[in-house]
């Protein structure tokens, strides 16, 4: 059975995300810093790994077929965890996946990482990070998918997407679940070609969204 390693798994996404994948029958590695926040979810097919992401996590990788880097630092935390763990965790983590052979890498960015400088001044260093960690990403040598979401919100799933960014800023939003979602389309649809997505709420079905 394919094994997924979803990094950052008991974020808000990354939570979602993990289980969506056992409700579907994936065989999970969960990479948590604190594995008690998992501990609402029970599952045959979840293995979860606990690991600071500052610090050594190379052997979550073994025996993965895919991996979900979905981690990030808060909006409550400064530059220096974003650094650490939006840009540099999410560097090793390709470095680590490429170490053992990985199929495909899957990486949620930001909307905005394409030119960090044209964001607004307070998040230019989260715009910054994900950036250069997708440009790692795009070097590395790995298949990969890149998903940007746009403005994150709590709204139940509407089930509908676009990858055309919207032309009024106020909606170019997408749900957390909806994120989720698309993950798991993701890894059950490997495209064969490398992809760098934006990703919004929008009228189409996820299948045509990614097709």
């Amino acid at each position: 059975m394919k094994k997924t390693l979803i990094i950052g798994a008991s974020g808000q996404i990354g939570k979602k995300l993990t289980q969506l994948m056992l409700n579907d029958g994936n065989d999970v590695v969960a990479l948590v810093r604190d594995k008690s926040k998992l501990s609402d979810i029970t599952d045959k097919n979840l293995h979860v790994i606990e690991a600071d992401l500052t610090g050594n996590f190379g052997h979550a990788f073994k025996q993965c077929t895919n991996v979900v880097f979905v981690a990030g630092s808060g909006g409550e935390t400064g530059a220096d965890k974003t650094i650490l763990i939006d840009l540099w965790a999410a560097c090793r983590s390709a470095d680590y996946a490429k170490e053992n052979a990985v199929k495909h890498f899957i990486l949620v960015s930001s909307i905005g990482a394409d030119a960090p400088s044209t964001g607004p001044e307070s998040i230019q260093p989260y715009l910054i990070a994900k950036h250069v960690a997708d440009e790692h990403l795009m070097r590395s040598g790995l298949h990969y998918s890149i998903v940007r979401p746009g403005t994150l919100t709590n709204d139940d799933a509407k089930g509908k997407f676009t990858t055309e960014r919207p032309a009024q800023k106020g909606d170019a939003t997408v749900t957390r679940e909806d994120v989720a979602k698309a993950l798991l389309f993701i890894v059950n649809n490997p495209s064969k070609e490398n992809t760098l997505t934006e990703l919004f709420n929008g009228s189409k079905n996820i299948s045509e969204t990614f097709k």
